[in-house]
């Protein structure tokens, strides 16, 4: 299992956690702003922990696809959104990330 420093809790399994990129910028093209209410959540973020993999039926441990570190990009309502402090971040099966960046 490989997890970043900063983090104190381990996901499990084919689990990983994800800090989500911050979205700065608080007015569109046009000029309007936009409240954080209204902003959609963004889809790409950093791995900052990975599980060891799943456990296959007959015992086996299939080894994750993700490591720490990677870019990825993930499904739009996938995942738990988990706070640690003032960091959100949010965990979620290898499954559900679409590809690396």
């Amino acid at each position: 299992m490989a997890t970043e420093a900063k983090v104190t809790f381990k996901p499990l399994g084919n689990r990983v956690v994800i800090k989500p990129n911050d979205e700065d910028e608080q007015v569109s093209a046009g000029g309007i702003y936009i409240p954080d209410t209204a902003k959609e959540k963004p889809q790409e973020g950093t791995v900052v922990a990975a599980g060891p993999g799943r456990i296959t039926d007959d015992g086996s441990r299939i080894p994750m696809e993700i490591a720490v570190g990677d870019k990825v990009v993930y499904s739009k309502y996938a995942g738990t959104e988990y706070k640690e402090g003032d960091i959100e971040y949010l965990v979620l099966r290898e499954d559900d990330i679409l590809f690396k960046m």
